[in-house]
């Protein structure tokens, strides 16, 4: 089950969280991974402090994912999907889905969409 985040929740969701992982993808196929701090701007989450293979992969395939593990492992993770642009110094990540998820506690039943206790965030 998900649940959903809208951009307007983003910025109060994000309270509750320390760090996320950015992940952009190589032009291997293989997925790049670094930890981040992204701030919400109201517009865009914004990430500084961008290595060389993080601004080449944004540059050259822009969908980019952050997850923000839960500081209880009971709790919910955060998952965005973004597009993302190198601008200046920062990538700015335009939101395109935020889900709260985190693992089933029982079996989902038989109609459900999503196994896990999920929050989709619109």
């Amino acid at each position: 089950m998900s649940i959903a985040v809208t951009t307007d929740e983003l910025g109060r969701t994000l309270a509750d969280f320390r760090f996320a992982y950015l992940l952009t993808i190589g032009d291997d196929a293989r997925p790049h991974v670094t930890a981040v701090s992204p701030v919400w701007d109201g517009r865009h989450l914004r990430v500084g402090d961008l290595g060389r293979r993080t601004r080449a992969n944004v540059a050259a395939r822009p969908d980019v994912t952050l997850v923000w593990p839960p500081a209880d492992p009971a709790g919910h993770s955060l998952i965005v999907d973004a597009t993302g642009a190198v601008d200046g110094e920062q990538l700015a990540a335009t939101v395109t889905r935020a889900v709260l998820h985190r693992a089933a506690t029982a079996p989902a039943p038989a109609d459900a969409t999503c196994a896990a206790d999920c929050v989709e965030i619109s």
